[in-house]
């Protein structure tokens, strides 16, 4: 009963019930159509008939009389057949036909008319033997037309209308046993589809309950079916995928931020104690202090960076797109890193090409663009460290910006150390930073915030080899 129960629960029994209910109506109305359609085609037939013979017999009466019409008249009430025949005279004898009596009525006046007889009243004086141990049959029913002949002769001609109620009945009949059959297929049909459905939406319950327990690495089976509900599996799949590469890089982040966050810390609380224990003036504390303050701002960036890194993986700034000219964003921000590349010593170069256009978030874009240039700035300033006598190489800077095709690229590139082809993938994470970088002022966060704008915009984030250096590439689709 719980099974029955379930399976009527399921939307594929519901909307099979109402398509067999749609159907049955259907074909009810289709089959009443095709019976009446039938039946007055079958009258309409039959008045013809009844009007060509009555058109016939009259003639044969005016030129051969009354013994030829008899004759004819009797030898098709002797067919077997529907047809219904009387002649009689105007006292109401009968002369011929297969009906023994017809109503006063319908002889004294032409028309057409209803007539009710038993089938005893078509075997009168005709002659005809009729097996009087039969059964009675019920009474009949016949339209007929009655007309006066030449000489006051009485002539009834119709047709029995048993033949169009059995073909009716055999068109209910057939639409009975049809319809019949159409419920029980149907039923069968959308039980079995029910149970797939259940089958298959059981397996996506189990898989999810598995996750629920813990076990993320579980996923929804995929048939060869390519159907829908494989469709549906192969999102799922795609969502867990994605879930569980989250959860990694929130653990990850946790595990970074508990680590590269308690040396900062130890050292503000280090500086705070010293200050109390060790401070004898003014100067002193207001020392503490500041160098307190410095490593808060440190701090409160790297949070920031963080809260702004989980906002463009979760999408949540999506909708803040609108048409921007990264032509002019990228030389905005060039125009203002210009004098600090300068005072570093090195040298500035952009290649941008005029009217850019793409929808992106333009602040997003922006900081991307300046976490690249001050990258850059960092390790391109480090070819001028050092007294000029072993001063080699002048620090140098490449910004350029250019649409190719249906993709814009943005590229940045300096001549600074350069970064290992097997770090280059990992230096994306959040807090990584490699031993060479460990000296520089940093969280670790500023490329991956440049990879999580990249996927925002539906586009990539590469570091390619520059040599010397790194070539920082944006690559945005025009139509995400």
């Amino acid at each position: 009963m719980h099974k029955i129960v379930s399976l009527w629960r399921t939307t594929t029994v519901r909307l099979t019930a109402i398509f067999i209910l749609i159907f049955i109506v259907f074909s009810i109305a289709l089959l009443a159509y095709m019976a009446v359609r039938s039946s007055i085609s079958i009258q309409q037939v039959q008045t013809r008939e009844v009007v060509w013979e009555i058109r016939q017999l009259r003639e044969l009466n005016q030129r051969r009389g009354l013994r030829a019409l008899a004759i004819t008249v009797q030898r098709l009430a002797s067919r077997p057949g529907p047809g219904v025949y009387y002649l009689g005279t105007p006292q109401g004898e009968m002369i011929a036909g297969n009906l023994s009596s017809v109503p006063s009525n319908i002889l004294a006046n032409e028309g057409r008319y209803s007539l009710r007889y038993t089938p005893q009243d078509a075997f009168g004086q005709a002659g005809v033997e009729r097996d009087e141990t039969a059964p009675r049959e019920r009474d009949s029913h016949a339209m007929v037309q009655s007309v006066i002949l030449q000489g006051g002769l009485r002539l009834v001609v119709g047709r029995d209308v048993v033949e169009r109620r059995d073909f009716t009945a055999i068109i209910l009949g057939t639409m009975a046993v049809g319809l019949g059959g159409i419920v029980v297929l149907s039923a069968i049909a959308g039980v079995l589809m029910a149970r797939r459905v259940l089958a298959r939406i059981d397996t996506i319950t189990e898989t999810s309950n598995k996750i629920m327990s813990g076990n993320l690495s579980e996923r929804v089976p995929v048939t060869k079916h390519n159907d829908e509900f494989d469709q549906l599996a192969i999102n799922l799949n795609d969502m867990l995928d994605r879930i569980e590469k989250l959860m990694a890089g929130l653990k990850e982040v946790t595990d970074n931020v508990a680590h590269d966050l308690k040396t900062p810390l130890s050292r503000m609380r280090n500086r705070a104690e010293a200050a109390l224990r060790e401070g004898k003036t003014p100067r002193d504390h207001k020392k503490a202090l500041e160098a307190t303050i410095a490593e808060s701002d440190q701090l409160i960036s790297t949070f920031n960076a963080l809260l702004l890194i989980a906002r463009v993986e979760a999408g949540s700034v999506a909708d803040n797109l609108q048409d921007v000219d990264v032509s002019e964003v990228v030389s905005d921000v060039c125009e203002l890193y210009g004098p600090v590349v300068e005072d570093t010593g090195a040298v500035l170069e952009t290649r941008i090409s005029p009217g850019i256009q793409l929808r992106a978030n333009r602040e997003l874009l922006s900081q991307a663009l300046v976490n690249l240039l001050e990258n850059a700035i960092k390790y391109a300033a480090a070819q001028n460290t050092g007294s000029e006598k072993h001063k080699t190489t002048k620090g140098k800077i490449i910004v350029s910006a250019e649409r190719e095709n249906e993709r814009i690229r943005i590229v940045v590139a300096d001549n600074g150390p350069g970064i290992p082809l097997d770090d280059r993938r990992r230096v994306l994470e959040r807090f990584v930073r490699l031993e060479k970088s460990r000296t520089e002022q940093g969280s670790g966060l500023g490329l991956s915030l440049v990879s999580a704008v990249a996927r925002l915009h539906k586009g990539t984030f590469e570091l390619e080899d520059a040599k010397p250096g790194v070539r920082a590439v944006v690559t945005l689709p025009v139509n995400p």
